[in-house]
């Protein structure tokens, strides 16, 4: 089993909720100039529609992910600098 490294990083969107250590959802990332579909599993359930970041590969298409707010996100669509 090899990890895909190319997918950890990138964020995503839960199609399919996670249940902790219950099992897995199911995650669509944007990773090599498309959008692919991973099992998610994370530490505490995550509700589907939840945007979450890959933070470790599994193999055979299987990804851990934690819970995430794109920092970028909270300027509110500001230029970065203005002022």
């Amino acid at each position: 089993m090899s990890q895909d490294e190319a997918v950890i990083g990138c964020s995503g969107e839960l199609l399919i909720g996670t249940r902790g250590s219950a099992g897995p959802g199911e995650i669509l990332v944007r990773v090599r100039g498309g959008s692919e579909t991973f099992l998610a599993w994370s530490e505490d359930p995550l509700p589907r529609g939840a945007t979450v970041l890959v933070i470790g590969s599994r193999g055979t298409r299987q990804v851990d992910v934690i819970e995430w707010a794109d920092p970028l996100d909270a300027l509110g669509g500001s230029a970065v600098g203005a002022g």
